[in-house]
């Protein structure tokens, strides 16, 4: 049996989605907190910490909350779309959870125990080069040296990773939003909501931008068909899987969000909720009551990664295509353009290629 998510992990994360006495109790925590956070963003920005600038745009996808909130398939779909606006993004990445000496690149036929699940999905995901180290800034001068004709940076997570000077600046949430608002231990941010940014992206199926409110983007979640694990050419709709015995597993940050995308497809599976980046050094189904009653069992692509080795015919992946506003990728193509008119080209984003809305919005604040 695996490990389930943490009790006390999920209290606080239930916690920190309203004000009561948890978080009024961490609150002095969290004045300290903020302070700290305060001196060392101003640190950089005055010029007293080192940070390196590349001879490139850099646009960062981040978050000020903890836990995850869909940066991932964002950088996915903003890798897509740049390149299709004539660009030559590349991609720089922590990897989470591995131990590197140095700046490694991600190939398709990597494996996830050596890079981190979330680049090796951007790697499978895209044509472009995906490159990984804690050092975000050593990782991307690297990433030059072997692909020079990059002519703009995606940094996957790091937007306070102050090491590495940037262009455009993208905050994420999710339906979570701010949760309580508050700083940590006291709430999930790391930093203000009122922390400036160039841009907010809601990873919400139900957001809907408002004129009144401008840089403010929706994204969303469109399930693909299912493939079979141990046999990748069988696909079917996940709409297939309804009326059946179905267990929905996840290793997210927000399992909900995997979860409430099956119950839309009309399915009603019973859920397996595991920590963020689960190993799956051990298998998670084995044993349990729920997987031994399953006909089927779905998983994330990237839980997909670390389940090459899983010979259970039950397992089907579910794929999904991310969708942003069209309106953010016009507003990342003019900020590269301003710092580099040669790397820009005037193309239209289309929505056949990158699952882009044909529509662009301004929106509305994220919390």
């Amino acid at each position: 049996m695996p490990a389930p998510r943490h009790a006390i992990a999920d209290f606080v994360t239930a916690q920190w989605q309203r004000r009561g006495w948890f978080a009024w109790l961490m609150w002095p925590a969290s004045l300290l907190f903020g302070l700290v956070a305060r001196v060392r963003r101003h640190g950089y920005l005055q010029g007293w910490f080192r940070s390196t600038r590349l001879p490139m745009p850099v646009i960062v996808v981040g978050n000020v909350t903890v836990g995850g909130t869909g940066k991932t398939p964002a950088v996915i779909a903003l890798a897509r779309a740049l390149t299709e606006a004539g660009l030559r993004p590349g991609v720089v990445s922590r990897g989470y959870g591995v131990t590197l000496k140095h700046p490694r690149r991600v190939k398709p036929t990597s494996q996830a125990n050596e890079v981190g699940d979330e680049p090796l999905l951007i790697a499978r995901a895209t044509d472009i080069p995906v490159w990984v180290f804690p050092d975000r800034a050593l990782c991307a001068q690297t990433m030059l040296v072997a692909h020079p004709g990059v002519n703009v940076l995606l940094l996957d997570d790091g937007l306070q990773h102050y090491k590495l000077q940037r262009d455009f600046e993208i905050v994420m949430f999710d339906t979570r939003l701010g949760g309580n608002g508050m700083l940590l231990p006291a709430g999930p941010l790391r930093e203000p909501l009122t922390r400036p940014r160039d841009a907010t992206l809601i990873n919400d199926p139900h957001f809907r931008a408002t004129p009144d409110k401008p840089d403010v983007y929706g994204m969303r979640l469109e399930l693909d068909d299912a493939w079979q694990l141990s046999d990748p050419a069988m696909a079917r709709p996940v709409s297939a899987f309804a009326g059946r015995r179905v267990l929905a597993a996840a290793g997210i940050g927000n399992p909900e969000r995997f979860f409430a995308s099956l119950r839309g497809a009309g399915l009603q599976p019973a859920t397996l909720p595991l920590p963020d980046h689960y190993d799956f050094a051990e298998d998670p189904f084995a044993g349990h009551p729920a997987a031994l009653d399953a006909d089927v069992i779905l998983i994330t692509e990237k839980d997909a990664v670390k389940c090459e080795r899983f010979d259970d015919p039950r397992i089907w992946v579910v794929p999904a295509t991310p969708v942003i506003d069209a309106g953010l990728i016009d507003k990342i193509r003019r900020a590269v353009q301003a710092r580099n008119p040669a790397v820009a080209t005037p193309v239209t984003v289309g929505q056949a290629a990158t699952g882009l809305d044909k529509e662009s919005h301004d929106g509305q604040p994220a919390a």
